[in-house]
């Protein structure tokens, strides 16, 4: 199903003319994205999917342990035309383990970690540095096939791909860089009040790390590395949709740390997950994911008191348009917000609100903007649009724009809300109301929903009511105007973007958001306080306890109490 604007509104686009243009608009657009899937010999060499890959290997105390029981099958959101026919590329398929595996890598990490006595967790800071530096080595000789795999995965471009396994690569440097730079500052000894101490950190456990299909590497590794750094040990269970480009990493991970440090569960989640759980053994869970499931996960733990959580999870971040803005700039980083990977993002900018005296000129150039972005193949160069990994998104999507429309709505883009097979062509939505769905839900796909509004106290009150507060973006020229923003907002989101799109990075910067949204910060040094707790070795300021002291440290007994410095 697709939509398309035939009449003439004050805020409708001004390319319809005619009463004929209508349906000519309709067979051009339809024609050029039935036309989107390749055949086989059409796809480029250095991005063919030489053999399928299945793996029926998984990880667990240190062994590639071989599965013989059932599979999962991985289909592209990629579509091929064989003989007509449009099918969805065979990727290859993955072990569907079940609990009694998970339990095993369960017992393989807490053997691992030993409460705290085991070779990792007491391993010194710069040799744990040293195992992660072998790692990054491995893992860059693996770029070209990861990147493949993401792309056909997931439907993410080339550029984008390539951008996130470097992008990761510089996360893991920037992390051992924050360790070194804490570890520094805590090789000393603090005097206070007759007592003397080291305090430094020390880690948590066990950690569960489940990560998202959108940024299934990246996203991923900015909770398993801190974790693994600090010296926990780890279940890692890879996304549904992301879960075979983690397996030429596997070996790395075997060779490069310790037995039991990492261990992978595969299979279902409701079906590994609760009696991992449920087991009070898991001592952090990490999960960038949904608010309900971590909700549900949180109340399978026997100790909730005891359970330290990291999580990223839901997130309907607004725009709002003040009506002396920047238009164009506006313009661009609302598309780049909305649009990056097909707004599969929990940063995305998912609502607009714009100042009803500048909406039909904020609309118009948007919708002018997104017919600009290139849609196609992941591979191809430029492409700003490519298929949805999720097999069920584009019927959601249809869903909000068919319930939009039906509550006064107006697709006012060219093609909008096209469906092929996994393809959806974005839809701008004008006005949009509260009585519409896409008001309030995280639609995580390409839909731009854009409400007009007349008191700045509108939006305000949205993002006050919303269940979400991650980060809100404000576009304006008038100082004083935004500044009477930052101050109500700031209490109610984590992140205030002025004139720029919403945005995790820069990775120094702490990533986290307030109620739905989030528990626990990310960013490259807060990442390892999460993962961390402080712990001070003290004694009582005697000439005793000095010799004491002394000895240990100068004869390098202890390797937490160490005055050594990392260079």
């Amino acid at each position: 199903m697709f939509y398309l604007i035939c009449t003439r509104l004050p805020y409708a686009i001004d390319y319809i003319t005619s009463s004929n243009t209508p349906t000519l608009m309709i067979e051009l657009t339809d024609s050029r994205i039935r036309g989107i899937f390749p055949a086989e010999n059409e796809i480029p060499e250095a991005f063919q999917l030489k053999q399928a890959i299945h793996q029926r290997e998984y990880l667990v105390n240190g062994q590639m342990r071989q599965w013989d029981g059932t599979t999962h099958e991985v289909l592209s959101p990629v579509y091929v035309r064989t003989n007509g026919e449009l099918q969805r590329k065979v990727i290859g398929s993955y072990p569907l383990t079940t609990s009694t595996e998970a339990m095993e890598a369960l017992d393989a990490a807490v053997k691992a970690y030993d409460n705290g006595r085991g070779e990792w967790p007491t391993m010194s800071i710069g040799d744990r540095i040293r195992c992660m530096e072998n790692f990054i080595s491995k893992m860059l000789e693996k770029k070209e096939e990861v990147v493949n795999l993401l792309m056909w995965e997931i439907g993410k471009s080339l550029a984008d791909s390539n951008k996130e396994f470097d992008r990761t690569v510089e996360y893991i440097y920037d992390t051992i860089d924050a360790l070194k730079d804490m570890d520094r500052a805590s090789s000393r000894f603090v005097i206070e009040q007759g007592i003397v101490g080291q305090i430094r950190r020390s880690p948590l456990g066990v950690v569960l790390c489940m990560g998202p299909f959108n940024y299934p590497l990246n996203e991923t590794y900015t909770t398993l590395i801190p974790a693994i750094l600090m010296g926990n040990t780890i279940l890692f269970k890879p996304p549904k949709h992301g879960t075979l480009l983690h397996y030429p990493m596997l070996e790395a991970f075997r060779t490069c740390f310790p037995k039991g440090v990492v261990n992978t569960i595969y299979g279902r989640g409701n079906s590994v997950v609760p009696s991992l759980m449920q087991s009070g053994k898991i001592n952090v869970l990490t999960l960038i994911g949904s608010s309900k499931v971590a909700d549900q996960l949180k109340k399978m733990h026997p100790k909730v008191n005891r359970l330290r959580a990291v999580l990223g999870l839901d997130a309907k971040n607004a725009g709002i348009i003040l009506k002396n803005a920047d238009l164009e700039l506006a313009v661009k980083e609302c598309i780049l917000g909305s649009l990056s990977f097909n707004g599969q993002r929990c940063t995305a900018i998912k609502i607009i609100f714009v100042h009803r005296s500048i909406a039909n000129r904020f609309t118009k150039r948007l919708a002018e903007e997104v017919a600009k972005l290139k849609y196609g193949m992941p591979w191809e160069k430029g492409v700003a649009l490519t298929p949805l990994p999720e097999p069920n998104k584009p019927a959601y999507l249809t869903e909000c724009v068919e319930d939009a429309i039906a509550n006064g709505a107006q697709v006012v883009n060219e093609g909008g809300g096209q469906v092929h097979e996994s393809f959806f062509y974005p839809a701008v939505l004008y006005p949009v109301n509260e009585r519409m769905k896409i008001y309030r839900e995280e639609q995580f796909g390409p839909v731009i929903p854009v409400v007009p509004f007349d008191d700045i106290e509108e939006p305000i009150e949205y993002v006050i009511n919303s269940d979400h507060g991650q980060q809100v973006s404000i576009f304006g020229t008038n100082t004083n105007q935004l500044a009477a923003l930052i101050d109500p907002l700031v209490n109610q989101v984590s992140r205030v973007n002025i004139n720029a799109q919403c945005q995790r990075g820069p990775d120094t910067f702490p990533f986290t958001g307030r109620k739905d949204s989030a528990e626990g910060t990310l960013s490259v040094e807060d990442a390892l306080r999460s993962f961390s707790i402080r712990t001070v070795i003290a004694t009582k300021m005697t000439e005793e306890n000095k010799e004491i002291l002394n000895e240990i440290v100068e004869d390098n007994k202890s390797k937490f109490l160490s005055t050594k410095f990392i260079f």
